[in-house]
C-alpha cells in the first residue's frame, strides 16, 4: 500500500467510524482557535481586501460575505495563518488549523454537508499534516519549503475527497494531483514579504481543485509521497518514517497534542517572550539592561535570528513577527505582544531596544519536540538569567480551555457584538453534532 493509498484509507474509516471524544473535543477547540485568528485578522488593514481576490460564490469568507469556495478556503487559509497567531504541531512544526479549517468549511458548504462531516474533515486534514512533517523533522524547512503547505495539500485532498463523496480511487488520485501541485517556499524572508501567510491558503485551495479533477476523471500517482521525484525525496531529502508515522493514522491521534499560540508572532519566538516577562517580574525593564544575549535552537535560527540586523530592525510591522530581538524588544517596551503591536512601521523606541541584543547558539535544545529559550542579562545590578524549558500551550505546558475562549472572545470581538460573539463560539463548539453547516455560515458572512 501506497502513502496516498494509505492515507485515503484512513480518511475513508474516520468519516465512517468517527474518532475519540477526546480528539472530537480538541477539534472543537481548535478550529474555535483558528476561527477567530482568522476573523481578528480580517480587521487588519493590510489584510482587509484580499477578499475582493476572490470570484463570487456561496462559501463563507473571515471577513464577511461569501466566495467560490476553493477561492474561499484560499482567503481564508491566507488570514488564518497571516498573524502568525494559528496553533501549531510542535514536532512537525505544521500549522494544521490554517489548512484543516478553511478546507473543512469550504467543503463541507459546498457539499451541503453536516457539521459533522465537516468536523471530521478539520481532523483528518490536521493529522495527515502532522503525519508527513513528523516523516522528516526539520527536513521541509532546510530545503527552504514550510511543510505546512506542502502537507497541507495532500491532508487538505484527503479530506476533500471524503466530503465530496470520491471513491476509493479517485480519493488516490485527488491526492497525488495534490501532491504534484504543493509547494510553499520560506523564500519571503529575504525581504518580509506578506506571502507566507498564503501557503496554508494555497494548500487548503490544492486540495479542493484536486478533488474535483480527479472526480472530472484526472488520474494523480498513486506513489506521490513515496516516489524517487514524490514528495518525500523531492521536498525533504528523503522520508524513511513515512512509513511508520503513516501505520499509526486512525489508532493514535496528535491533534489533541496540537499548541495554541499565545502571542501572534513566529512561534519559536514565544519562549523567549516568556522569560522576558519572568524578568519583568523581577525588576527588569527596558531601561535598566545594558545587553542582552538570547540562545537559540540553531535550527530555529534562520527564521528568528539570520540576518541578525534584520531582525534588530524589520522592515515592516508583519516582518516584525520572526525579529527575535524586535519581539523581545517590544515586551520590554509595551509590556505586551498582541495584534496590535505589529500594525504600525517599526518603532524607533524598539529597535533602540533590540540593538542592545545579540544571540548564541543554543546547545542540548531538543527541538523541534521542545520549543526552548534561556536568556542573559546584564544589568547595572550584575548579570540576570531565564530560561523555559518547553513553550506554554504545548501538550506538556497546556493552556486552560477558558484561555482559548478568551482568546476566542477578543479576537472575534475586533468584527462582532459580545452577544455575537457569545453565539458564534457556542455554534463553533457544537458543530460536530449539527444537522448542517447553515447557521454557521450565516453567523460568519454577517
Amino acid at each position: 500500500m501506497t502513502g496516498a493509498e494509505r492515507i485515503a484509507a484512513f480518511a475513508a474509516q474516520t468519516f465512517v467510524e468517527g474518532v475519540p471524544e477526546e480528539v472530537l473535543d480538541a477539534a472543537h477547540m481548535h478550529l474555535l482557535d483558528a476561527l477567530g485568528v482568522g476573523i481578528a485578522s480580517s480587521t487588519v488593514a493590510d489584510n482587509a481586501d484580499w477578499a475582493g481576490a476572490a470570484p463570487a460564490g456561496s462559501a463563507s469568507l473571515l471577513s464577511g460575505g461569501t466566495a467560490e469556495a476553493g477561492a474561499a478556503a484560499m482567503i481564508n487559509g491566507a488570514l488564518i495563518h497571516a498573524l502568525e497567531y494559528d496553533d501549531t504541531h510542535i514536532g512537525s512544526v505544521v500549522h494544521g488549523s490554517a489548512v484543516a479549517a478553511p478546507v473543512a468549511l469550504a467543503v463541507a458548504q459546498l457539499a451541503g454537508a453536516s457539521g459533522c462531516d465537516l468536523i471530521r474533515a478539520y481532523i483528518v486534514a490536521w493529522e495527515v499534516a502532522i503525519r508527513i512533517g513528523l516523516a522528516a523533522p526539520g527536513a521541509f524547512q532546510a530545503h527552504g519549503f514550510q511543510v505546512t503547505s506542502v502537507g497541507g495539500a495532500i491532508g487538505a485532498a484527503a479530506a476533500a475527497a471524503q466530503v465530496l463523496g470520491l471513491d476509493a480511487a479517485r480519493a488516490v488520485s485527488a491526492i497525488g494531483i495534490a501532491g504534484g501541485q504543493a509547494s510553499g517556499t520560506l523564500a519571503f524572508l529575504a525581504d518580509g514579504a506578506m506571502s507566507k501567510a498564503l501557503n496554508p491558503g494555497w494548500a487548503a485551495r490544492t486540495g479542493i481543485d484536486a478533488v474535483r479533477l480527479a472526480r472530472a476523471g484526472m488520474t494523480g500517482p498513486a506513489s506521490v509521497l513515496d516516489s524517487a521525484f514524490g514528495v518525500m525525496n523531492t521536498f525533504a531529502g528523503g522520508g524513511k518514517m513515512l512509513g511508520p508515522q503513516l501505520a499509526t493514522l486512525g489508532q493514535e491521534w496528535l491533534i489533541p497534542q496540537a499548541a495554541f499560540k499565545l502571542y501572534p508572532c513566529c512561534h519559536y519566538i514565544h519562549p523567549f517572550l516568556e522569560a522576558i516577562e519572568s524578568l519583568m517580574c523581577k525588576g527588569v525593564t527596558a531601561q535598566n539592561f545594558t545587553s542582552l544575549n538570547a540562545f537559540v535552537p540553531p535550527p530555529a535560527a534562520p527564521l528568528v535570528c539570520e540576518p541578525w540586523a534584520r531582525r534588530q530592525t524589520p522592515v515592516s510591522g508583519y516582518d516584525g513577527k520572526w525579529g527575535l530581538a524586535y519581539c523581545m524588544a517590544l515586551m520590554l517596551v509595551d509590556g505586551r505582544v498582541d495584534v496590535a503591536s505589529f500594525d504600525t512601521t517599526p518603532r524607533a523606541e524598539v529597535i533602540e531596544v533590540a540593538r542592545k541584543m545579540t544571540w548564541t547558539p543554543m546547545r542540548d535544545h531538543g527541538f523541534p519536540e521542545r520549543f526552548a529559550a534561556r536568556i542573559e542579562l546584564e544589568t547595572g545590578q550584575g548579570r540576570i538569567s531565564a530560561e523555559v524549558t518547553q513553550v506554554r500551550g504545548a501538550p506538556d505546558r497546556p493552556v486552560e480551555t477558558a484561555d482559548v475562549r478568551d482568546k476566542f472572545a477578543a479576537n472575534a470581538g475586533l468584527r462582532y457584538s459580545p452577544e455575537e460573539v457569545a453565539e458564534l463560539a457556542l455554534e463553533i463548539l457544537e458543530i460536530g453534532s449539527a444537522a448542517d453547516t447553515g447557521r454557521l455560515s450565516n453567523l460568519l458572512c454577517a
